[in-house]
């Protein structure tokens, strides 16, 4: 099967000459269509400058990365991304926030069952994202949680083949992340679209992909990819069950060990005994 994304070989910089910061070293990734991949990695790491990469958003230096069998040199509208920020224009109301991408395409001419056809479009992703009652309230009006429905309603307008989130559920409460881990997974199983993840949350990770992508800083890179043992029906409780938080600790002991964290708090009780040990003496 053709990979839908392909990156090999990529590398990243970040700086000008002579003073120049290697972001990613040599990261290799096929992503298969309909696949919802997850990265997670410590700070530094390059996850959300993999995922702007691929979005088009970031040039690199060597390597390739292709899409649609494609190379990518720029945005596209077969890739559509999702911010932690939630990126909606203040003076539309939620209903034309989700339409504005059709807006622009109707700078061409249309058939009118053409503009039909998004209409549908747009009140079936309203009502899939629950926003029916607060379709015709403006951003302002709305929780964090409700904002980022709105958003990522916006980005399956056009029908993606691919949606790239870069934390979207990072400033939500925890309860309120719980319902939107669950209604994505629903949203992704009824489009089909193919889904990157980034996250700092190993729990949300595993709850949400198919493939755990572990990342590691300096330069950023691809330490491993784990698969996630579990089927596409999913439940919270399935975050208390033994495999589940198996893999999690799996996952959180390669973060630590790629990250120097280890080292550091090594080299904290080495200091601490020291310390003790100067005290005893005195």
């Amino acid at each position: 099967m053709t990979p839908k994304i392909s990156v090999c070989g990529l590398y990243k910089y970040y700086g000008r000459r002579g003073a120049r910061t290697l972001a990613l070293q040599h990261v290799d990734l096929d992503i298969a269509p309909g696949e919802f991949v997850t990265l997670v990695g410590a700070s530094g790491c390059g996850k959300s400058t993999l995922l702007r990469t691929i979005a088009g958003l970031e040039e690199y230096e060597d390597g390739t990365i292709r899409c649609n069998d494609k190379d990518v040199d720029g945005p596209g509208p077969d890739r559509a991304m999702v911010f932690q920020s939630y990126s909606l224009y203040p003076w539309l109301t939620v209903s034309a926030n989700i339409r504005f991408c059709r807006r622009l395409a109707h700078q061409r001419a249309q058939t009118s069952s053409e503009i039909e056809i998004a209409s549908g479009r747009a009140d079936a992703l309203i009502d899939l994202m629950g926003l029916r009652h607060v379709a015709d309230a403006y951003p302002a009006e709305l929780s964090g949680g409700m904002q980022q429905r709105v958003a990522i309603a916006r980005a399956l307008m056009s029908r993606p083949d691919v949606l790239l989130m870069d934390e979207p559920f990072g400033a939500l409460d925890a309860q309120t992340r719980e319902v939107m881990h669950d209604l994505i997974r629903h949203v992704y199983q009824l489009e089909k679209t193919t889904v990157v993840f980034v996250t700092h949350d190993v729990e949300e990770a595993i709850y949400l992909g198919q493939r755990v992508v572990v990342m590691a800083p300096h330069p950023g890179r691809i330490d491993s990819v784990l698969e996630v043992p579990f089927g596409a029906e999913r439940d919270q409780d399935l975050k208390l069950a033994p495999e589940f938080l198996q893999l999690k600790r799996q996952i959180l002991q390669r973060i630590r060990e790629t990250s120097g964290v280890r080292t550091d708090l090594e080299q904290l009780e080495k200091l601490t005994r020291t310390a003790s040990a100067e005290r005893n003496a005195s």
